[in-house]
């Protein structure tokens, strides 16, 4: 047996799936719902993206791994379709490479969160999106949302679309 053996994959999902929990429930409390595994007009998929109180988009990129949050080069690829960007971390994850200009903190805002819970530690700066985008993405947003209730409650809908 290796003296470090790998981590499944599935075990970095699970987490994954905690934190997006608990940024839900602060979202939630907070007039911000959102839906999670959300694809983007540029082929890329947020991992979460809401709406919050005020009609802006937010997207969280969650990562629960440090390999994956410095290997991260997409990220900046969610700009231009949110009003504010977060990353969402896992409690275990060193933070303090989020203050490099790289991950720019100036725009960036940080939450941490577990499956119970989670902490905005650094708010995201509002960079207002064009009206014309924002509005074709709230309502691509909205559509992909009322898709996937009605998908809840009439299973046999995915056949027929």
């Amino acid at each position: 047996m290796p003296a470090n053996p790998p981590i499944p994959a599935e075990s970095f999902t699970r987490e994954a799936q905690a934190v997006a929990r608990g940024i839900g429930r602060l979202f939630a409390r907070n007039d911000i719902w959102c839906l999670p595994e959300m694809p983007l007009r540029n082929g890329r998929r947020a991992d979460l993206m809401g709406i919050d109180g005020k009609g802006q988009l937010v997207i969280v990129e969650i990562k629960v791994a440090r390999a994956d949050l410095l290997g991260d080069a997409k990220w900046l690829d969610y700009l231009d379709y949110c009003d504010r960007f977060y990353w969402g971390l896992a409690p275990h994850l060193d933070r303090s490479c989020m203050e490099d200009a790289a991950f720019l903190p100036e725009r960036c805002g940080l939450i941490v969160a577990d499956g119970y819970d989670a902490e905005i530690l650094r708010p995201a700066a509002t960079v207002p999106l064009a009206a014309a985008r924002r509005k074709v993405e709230m309502e691509r947003l909205a559509r992909a949302a009322l898709r996937r209730h009605h998908g809840l409650i009439d299973p046999g809908l995915a056949g027929l679309i």
